[in-house]
């Protein structure tokens, strides 16, 4: 499982516009079965994405996320190995 942190890197009025793309990104990357848990931070700097997958498959997805695309991101990649997790939430101990 992988966390993703995105860190804006432009004005939110920019992140506002790029918006509909980005959510449109994230319905095809849920669609794909890689994410599984997605949302902004508080306060909003950036975002949060849960993944499951390859690294190497993450990595592809996110350089075509419309806010890196645009400079409007960056991201930080965390690896970890779930140990327990709550009931119906087993998938995530892949």
């Amino acid at each position: 499982m992988f966390i993703i942190s995105l860190s804006y890197q432009g004005p939110l009025d920019a992140i506002d516009a790029a918006l509909p793309r980005h959510a449109e990104w994230l319905r095809d990357g849920y669609a794909r079965g890689i994410f599984v848990m997605s949302g902004r931070k508080v306060p909003r700097t950036g975002g949060m994405i849960f993944a499951v997958g390859e690294r190497e498959e993450i990595e592809r997805k996110l350089e075509s996320d419309p806010f890196k695309l645009a400079g409007l991101a960056t991201y930080d990649i965390t690896e970890f190995a779930p140990t327990m997790v709550a009931d119906g939430l087993e998938r995530l101990q892949q």
